[in-house]
């Protein structure tokens, strides 16, 4: 039941080319943003899209294949967890973020310049 708990799952495209940081422990993460897209029809019957941009982090192995598999504009779907992180601005003013700190993927169509 525990992998139920915290196990996000979503279908989208990358919104850049993945952002690859090696650090010195030989440690790798990989940061990308992925946009999900849905459609609904609003109040007077016209389609609208909504579209969602998700910030996404892979580490390690994972973050290897993304280097190797990926880039702008694929369609994927991904699973992981969300993780909320704080920090402070340049001005001192405390924020807040979350993130989807990835564990899988799988490639569902090429990039357009694959076609």
């Amino acid at each position: 039941m525990n992998a139920l708990r915290n196990n996000v799952k979503l279908i989208g495209r990358l919104g850049a080319q993945p952002e690859i940081v090696n650090f010195e422990s030989g440690r790798s993460l990989a940061r990308f943003t992925l946009a999900t897209n849905e459609r609904y029809k609003d109040k007077n019957g016209q389609w609208k899209d909504l579209t969602q941009w998700h910030n996404i982090n892979a580490w390690g192995k994972t973050a290897e294949r993304i280097q190797k598999a990926l880039s702008k504009g694929q369609e994927i779907m991904l699973e992981g967890r969300l993780v909320n992180q704080s920090y402070e601005s340049k001005t001192g003013e405390k924020r807040y973020s979350t993130i989807v700190e990835l564990t899988d993927f799988l490639m569902l169509a090429p990039t357009k310049a694959e076609n």
